[in-house]
């Protein structure tokens, strides 16, 4: 080596200098390559993702109950779906009975109906009257009840009770903002619907079985409570912000949750960490419906049907809990798939596993004669890009959905598992 040329030893020099600067950025850890951020603005990224995925997490029931209103005032098939159950539900149907036989019965002169039953013996009834009346009262009263209970059952009452709140539907904002009029109104701290046209129907019925004295009760306007709180007048300075944050509150969510995974240094790990809070929060709403529930009905007056209001209570959120379950499955299939994804030990195992069975299926086929042409190969070098598309796809299906519930969520997942299954089986090569 000693007589070697001055261009050899230039040479190995370099090859030394090659190699040296190879083993040196093959031991550089992970993460501290040129991608990553100089190690002062680490903190501050990671401060900020952090901020910005727990606000996402706490404007996910903000974004719920905003959809909900937004879509209860907005969409007048949603808010008919919304009550339409009431006409049918025993509980509901019971206190309107009650309500209106009582209305009824405040405006029958048992006086006037003797008259008219026994004109010919008018002097003896009249001295028999304080005797006669109290049973003939609960007679008449209990006929009363009975047609009221006829009523509120027929199929007839559910169809005047959807076209009712179809017709009214635009006057739900002023009712929740406490302006107008109309068949819904807020009046007291309280939600109520008239149910005068339901009365005029007990009083024909009336009349048609016997009891003439009923065409004379004038026209009645009596209120069934939907819903009754000494906060209802408090509240509407908030529902109506709600209402106007229905569209863009949640994007805004969205986009604060995007930007504190991007943020992050370890995104998969940012990302998990936020489909779970979106989940926990949703289950914080839901848990918060349900204590307001026992709230609301021990606020309740002492006169008011406890079993009625619980029904119209549950009825009327019941989509806004349907939202609930679908964000809280959204966010445990998110979490779900990108853990999955990860370089975990157990979720590498589980890849395994995954892969093992189908591409064993597969070979099994293709022994058998199972042949996909240029489909298989072309799967085996484009398997990462499919899988992309299909979650894409299913993330727009979930993005259009009009109001989509926790089952919907669940099947789309299922269905991208069933696509990228269908997927591995056919990715062979040649």
């Amino acid at each position: 080596m000693a007589d070697a040329t001055p261009e050899g030893r230039d040479g190995l020099a370099e090859l030394r200098a090659r190699l040296s600067a190879l083993e040196a950025r093959e031991t550089v850890p992970a993460g501290a390559g040129p991608q990553a951020p100089p190690p002062h603005r680490r903190p501050v990224r990671a401060f900020f993702s952090a901020l910005f995925i727990v606000v996402a997490c706490v404007f996910v029931p903000l974004s719920a109950l905003a959809v909900w209103v937004d879509s209860e005032v907005g969409d007048t098939g949603r808010y008919v779906a919304t009550v339409a159950p009431l006409a049918s539900d025993p509980a509901v149907q019971d206190a309107a009975a009650n309500r209106i036989t009582s209305v009824v019965m405040q405006h029958i002169d048992v006086k006037s109906l003797l008259d008219e039953v026994a004109p010919q013996d008018r002097p003896r009834l009249d001295q028999l009257l304080g005797r006669v009346s109290g049973p003939l009262t609960s007679g008449i009263e209990s006929l009363v009840h009975s047609t009221a209970e006829k009523v509120v059952r027929s199929d007839a009452f559910e169809k005047v009770w959807t076209d009712a709140n179809r017709r009214i539907h635009a006057s739900l904002d002023k009712a929740l903002t406490g302006q107008g009029g109309g068949a819904v109104k807020l009046t007291n701290d309280t939600v109520a619907v008239d149910l005068a046209p339901v009365i005029d129907q007990v009083k024909q019925r009336l009349v048609d079985g016997g009891l003439t004295i009923a065409a004379k009760i004038p026209e009645v306007h009596t209120d069934f409570t939907v819903v009754r709180s000494e906060k209802v007048g408090k509240i509407r300075t908030a529902f109506r912000l709600l209402q106007l944050a229905g569209f863009w509150l949640p994007i805004v969510t969205v986009v604060l949750a995007a930007a504190g995974v991007l943020l992050a240094l370890r995104r998969r790990r940012a990302l998990v960490a936020a489909a779970l809070g979106f989940a926990a929060a949703a289950l914080v709403l839901g848990a918060a419906l349900t204590v307001f529930r026992a709230i609301y009905l021990d606020a309740l007056p002492a006169s008011v049907d406890q079993q009625a209001a619980g029904t119209v209570y549950d009825t009327l959120i019941r989509f806004l809990r349907q939202t609930v379950r679908a964000v809280f499955v959204l966010g445990v299939v998110v979490a779900l798939g990108a853990w999955l994804s990860g370089p975990g030990r157990y979720a590498r195992r589980t890849r395994g596993v995954w892969e093992s069975v189908l591409g064993g299926a597969g070979d099994a086929a293709h022994r058998v004669g199972l042949r996909t042409g240029p489909v298989g190969p072309w799967l085996v070098r484009h398997k990462l890009l499919v899988g992309w598309i299909v979650v894409a796809a299913a993330a727009l299906a979930l993005a259009f959905w009009s109001y989509p519930t926790g089952w919907v969520v669940l099947g789309l997942a299922l269905a991208v598992v069933l696509v990228l299954a269908v997927v591995e089986f056919l990715a062979r090569p040649d």
